[in-house]
């Protein structure tokens, strides 16, 4: 079976899902399809059901640009999300496009004809299909969905309750009156504690070192009370912009004076808990931003904390023992089960390698430009958020750009383009600023970027506003291939130089 569409996107998440919501507005001539390798769209909001499954950014952000979030809650339940990742598939038309079970497995590109072959593999039957397309849209996320990350623990074996990991959570879990701890001090653990605690008979947060944690507001009372008197799309926009504001501001705050912002962190997690709480569990031995701050809505980890429904301990761990876990230093943990927060493992573009032209391309040896396009492959991008801020932010802008760029070859007679880096392009800076584990493991996967211009990533929606929304393309990297002699041929486009919209 072979298909061939425009367009074809990898991936029904959240930003496959608005990738094709763009295509219909702003390229609605196009044709397009959607790979999805699960049996239903949403990604990490359909794939995680453990306790408390929450976004950790505000739905001002994390919403689409031109979907407004309408809820009170602007920091909303998993359930919440993928209904409105659902609901604008259904608005756009796009429920109908999406392939589901197709394991994508090889994906080759063939200049001469100006297009992608992608070959999947339908789980159910293992049937393999073709599909052709001439652009290709990853948006696979960055995580591998099929297992998430798990350290090797001593004498897990020996354990006689339960050991699930939060990506494999189902819903016939039980913990009611169970002894649990979660292993873990990231943003998963933050939400699991205080979830849990209300049914277990105790929840013990485990981390080998702390994470900042800062309190948020659950709903958004200065947009509730404009509701009343402004329309909606206004309040949600001005909800954005406050907040991109925000997020912005506290970053660049971190960054400049990262012990001030720690002072701060620490004594608003101090007020919460009380005078006499050991802050040792609160205080990390980095920066803020150095990796992600956790964001609980309404300090409900502090008040779980606070109300000795739980508790956090800071240790290693030396074995798993049949009733729970001995710590390095000499402490018993006894637990009915163990929750093992222990991260993601990354996978970059569902682990699959492209070829372009017969030569495999290795996408962690290729320089990422203006954070969206891969060098060496052509008509093709990437999708990967923020790290400081909402991940749909730099997805909306990512799929804006693709959309302008396709118009601008279609209307010239452009078979394709292709960012090409020189050597002083290249750098050995990572993609991603962030001292997290599981984006060090994967450092090897992720694409470079460069040492300046559209090779250079940088964390900020105003500067990518500028940069990528606003693109003026005079910026070098970007090859054009000889546009169709049949259309109007664009003598300046022929060689390396910086993509002009008109």
């Amino acid at each position: 079976m072979s298909k061939h569409v425009d367009v074809l996107i990898i991936g029904a998440g959240l930003s496959g899902i608005g990738a094709a919501a763009h295509l219909r507005r702003n390229c609605p001539q196009k044709t397009f399809a959607i790979l999805e390798s699960r049996s239903s769209m949403g990604g990490t909001w359909d794939l995680f059901r453990y306790p408390g499954i929450r976004s950790d950014s505000d739905m001002f952000t994390l919403g689409y640009s031109f979907k407004p979030w309408t809820s009170e809650k602007s920091i909303a339940d998993g359930a919440s999300i993928l209904n409105y990742i659902k609901d604008t598939a259904h608005e756009y038309g796009i429920t109908e496009k999406i392939t589901y079970g197709m394991q994508v497995v090889r994906v080759e590109w063939d200049s001469a004809k100006a297009q992608w072959t992608v070959i999947a593999i339908l789980k159910d039957s293992n049937e393999e299909h073709v599909f052709t397309c001439n652009f290709l849209m990853g948006c696979t996320g960055y995580y591998n969905y099929d297992s998430g990350y798990t350290p090797e623990f001593p004498g897990i074996e020996k354990f006689k309750g339960e050991v699930v990991h939060p990506q494999k959570w189902t819903d016939d879990i039980q913990y009611q009156g169970k002894r649990v701890v979660i292993i873990g001090s990231g943003a998963t653990a933050v939400t699991l504690l205080p979830a849990m605690c209300g049914q277990a008979e105790h929840v013990t947060m485990l981390q080998r070192s702390p994470s900042y944690v800062a309190s948020v507001p659950e709903k958004d009372h200065i947009s509730i009370g404009l509701r009343k008197v402004l329309p909606e799309k206004l309040v949600y926009k001005l909800a954005r912009a406050r907040n991109v504001g925000v997020q912005l501001g506290v970053y660049r705050l971190s960054k400049q004076k990262p012990q001030a912002v720690r002072r701060l962190l620490l004594m608003a997690a101090k007020r919460q808990l009380g005078r006499d709480f050991d802050m040792t569990h609160f205080s990390p031995h980095y920066n803020p931003w150095d990796e992600r701050l956790c964001a609980v809505p309404n300090g409900d980890l502090f008040k779980a904390l606070k109300q000795k429904k739980a508790s956090v301990v800071t240790d290693h761990i030396d074995s798993f023992t049949e009733q729970g876990i001995r710590l390095k230093s000499g402490k018993v943990l006894q637990a009915d089960m163990v929750v093992t927060a222990t991260g993601l493992d990354m996978k970059i573009f569902g682990g699959v390698t492209p070829v372009v032209d017969g030569r495999a391309v290795n996408i962690g040896e290729c320089l990422i430009y203006k954070g969206s396009l891969v060098s060496g492959l052509p008509n093709f991008s990437m999708t990967f958020g923020y790290t400081n801020s909402s991940w749909t932010l730099k997805a909306d802008m990512i799929a804006e750009y693709c959309c302008r760029l396709i118009n601008y070859m279609d209307k010239h007679g452009i078979p394709y383009c292709v960012p090409e880096a020189r050597g002083d392009d290249y750098s050995d800076a990572p993609f991603l600023d962030l001292q997290s584990g599981y984006v060090a493991r994967a450092r090897h996967l992720l694409p470079r970027q460069g040492n300046s211009g559209p090779w250079k990533v940088i964390q900020s929606y105003l500067h990518d506003t500028a940069v990528i929304r606003f693109s003026k393309g005079s910026e070098p990297g970007l090859r054009f291939a000889k546009a169709n002699p049949k259309k109007k041929a664009i003598a300046a486009l022929l060689g390396p130089v910086g993509l002009k919209f008109s």
